[in-house]
């Protein structure tokens, strides 16, 4: 039995950790924001804070044995400061706090976005370079705390003052890995689907480009299977020490039929016709500029990173993650999708 702290155990993909690690008998502690009564009947110990403070985290992970650290500040817009404050720095919070409390295991949710650029990706794999530029504050944030996660992987704080992590020096203590699933999706899910189908009620979702591009889905569950899978390998030979994977399910899918099968499961009306993706890149740069100039607009209607994730491949290999820690999808694409079908028709009611 172990006990583990999960950073965002309250959101999407951490409360699925939360529940897969009490299923097999660990001790959970979540750290978020928001109070979550419902977790507490289950046995979860609830600790609230922000990531921001570094002696809230300090403290949540006294007498723990592994983090997962899935909170982050996601989405393709806002303001660039926030995206930095919470994922970079809270991410330093964090492994201050890993080694402060001489923690053995940190596990990071990564994202994909910061391997793409804006070309496609098929079959890529960990080779692949983080690009040189990125087209919104989200991946950079993450590419940024993503890097700060894997340079840790081996050493102790030598003291409580600053960062010395970032440092070579010290005995080997800390082992860390990230995990990089792509566009996860299930039930419960409050960001990717809903927003797809709120867009496609309104009339507002039109497919980029010539609707041929294959992208890497993630069911929650098999996500979270990956995060105890990788999990056990950092506290057992560690042979995911220091790396970072790509998760997904066992094939990719053609985006814009995934997307047009799914509105009309659930009875949408079907999309129109698509935008050349050089236009809709076009549009994203001149709203990006709009926007900026004009703050409570809100949230664009199109970007330059959503043009090129809505136009553009991004599927990868999964072969470095079932080698190093066993992974393979817990759940079929077949069952996935009946379960998600099923949750939006009960949802929608």
């Amino acid at each position: 039995m172990r006990h583990v702290l999960v950073t965002g155990g309250g959101g999407f993909l951490g409360r699925r950790i939360v529940e897969m690690l009490q299923a097999r008998g660990d001790v959970v502690r979540v750290f978020c924001r928001g109070a979550y009564p419902d977790l507490e009947a289950d046995g979860v110990e609830v600790v609230t804070g922000d990531l921001r403070n570094e002696q809230s985290v300090t403290q949540a992970c006294a007498g723990i044995d592994a983090v997962c650290h899935v909170a982050a500040k996601a989405g393709v817009w806002g303001r660039r400061e926030d995206f930095h404050q919470i994922n970079v720095r809270g991410t330093a919070n964090v492994l201050a706090a890993c080694l402060a409390q001489k923690v053995p295991a940190l596990l990071y949710t990564s994202s994909p976005s910061v391997a793409i650029g804006d070309q496609d990706i098929v079959d890529g794999d960990e080779s692949l370079p983080y690009p040189p530029h990125y087209l919104a504050d989200y991946p950079l944030s993450k590419s940024l705390a993503e890097r700060m996660v894997l340079d840790a992987d081996g050493w102790e704080m030598v003291s409580n003052n600053d960062l010395p992590f970032l440092e070579p020096g010290g005995v080997r203590l800390l082992r860390t890995c990230a995990l990089r699933p792509h566009l996860i999706y299930g039930p419960r899910d409050p960001h990717l689907v809903p927003r797809l189908i709120q867009a496609a009620a309104t009339g507002r979702l039109r497919p980029v480009g010539n609707e041929q591009n294959l992208v890497d889905l993630t069911y929650v569950d098999n996500a979270a299977q990956a995060h105890l899978q990788a999990l056990d390998e950092l506290l057992g030979k560690a042979k995911c020490g220091g790396r970072a994977y790509f998760i997904g399910d066992a094939e990719p899918v053609n985006l814009w039929a995934w997307i047009r099968r799914l509105l009309a499961e659930l009875g949408l009306p079907p999309l129109k016709r698509a935008v050349p993706f050089r236009a809709a890149y076009a549009l994203g740069a001149a709203c990006e500029a709009l926007y900026r100039l004009l703050p409570r607009l809100g949230e664009p209607p199109m970007t330059r990173f959503l043009a090129v994730q809505f136009a553009r491949s991004h599927c990868f290999s999964h072969h470095r993650a079932e080698r190093d820690f066993g992974y393979r999808p817990l759940v079929s694409a077949h069952d996935a999708w009946q379960n998600l079908a099923k949750w939006c028709k009960e949802d929608s009611k």
